[in-house]
C-alpha cells in the first residue's frame, strides 16, 4: 500500500513526457521544412551581399 501513496516521481515523469513530446514536434517540423530552409540559401546571391556592402559604405561616407 505504501507504493500507491508514493507519487513523488509522477511529476518528473510528466515533465519528461512533455519535453519528449516537444522534441518530437520540433524534429518533425525541422524535417518538414528542411527543403524550404535549404532553398533560402539559393535566394541570397553574391550580388545581393555586394549591394548591401556598397550601401553600407555609402551610408558611412554620408555620416562621416
Amino acid at each position: 500500500m505504501n507504493i500507491l501513496k508514493d507519487e513523488k516521481a509522477q511529476g518528473s515523469v510528466e515533465l519528461l513526457l512533455i519535453f519528449g513530446g516537444i522534441i518530437v514536434i520540433v524534429i518533425g517540423a525541422a524535417i518538414m521544412y528542411r527543403d524550404y530552409v535549404i532553398g533560402l540559401s539559393d535566394e541570397i546571391s553574391a550580388n545581393d551581399v555586394q549591394n548591401v556592402v556598397n550601401n553600407l559604405t555609402a551610408l558611412k561616407g554620408k555620416l562621416s
